[in-house]
């Protein structure tokens, strides 16, 4: 799987998290691992490094702290996780990138009463 780098927040590391784009239009997610190999904890300020007009097509959870959980696809291969810089209380999972849709009609300006 080949990544594209979008951004990273919430570490005075600088390693992590980080928000990848892959070569499989899903986003691969580098975060703070959980109890659970499928799920990871990332600062909501990842999110804004989404592509335009997409977003993590996957149910995240607000922790009530600044981070939200996010369950996805553990990564494993080998040829993937030697692209990314994990420190030990991190790990990567893979998620859809989902296109946004804009289903409303243009909205007018109504005069203030």
């Amino acid at each position: 799987m080949r990544l594209r780098f979008l951004g990273k927040a919430g570490s005075k590391s600088g390693d992590c998290p980080t928000l990848y784009a892959t070569d499989r239009g899903t986003y691969l997610v580098q975060a703070w691992k959980t109890q659970k190999p499928e799920t990871v904890e990332l600062p909501h300020l990842l999110l804004g490094f989404s592509e335009p007009d997409t977003f993590i097509g996957a149910t995240m959870t607000d922790t009530g702290r600044g981070t939200f959980r996010l369950s996805g696809r553990p990564v494993t291969e080998p040829e993937t996780l030697a692209q990314l810089t994990l420190a030990d209380d991190e790990t990567a999972i893979e998620v859809p990138m989902t296109r946004r849709n804009f289903y409303g009609g243009a909205t007018t300006e109504q005069p203030v009463a």
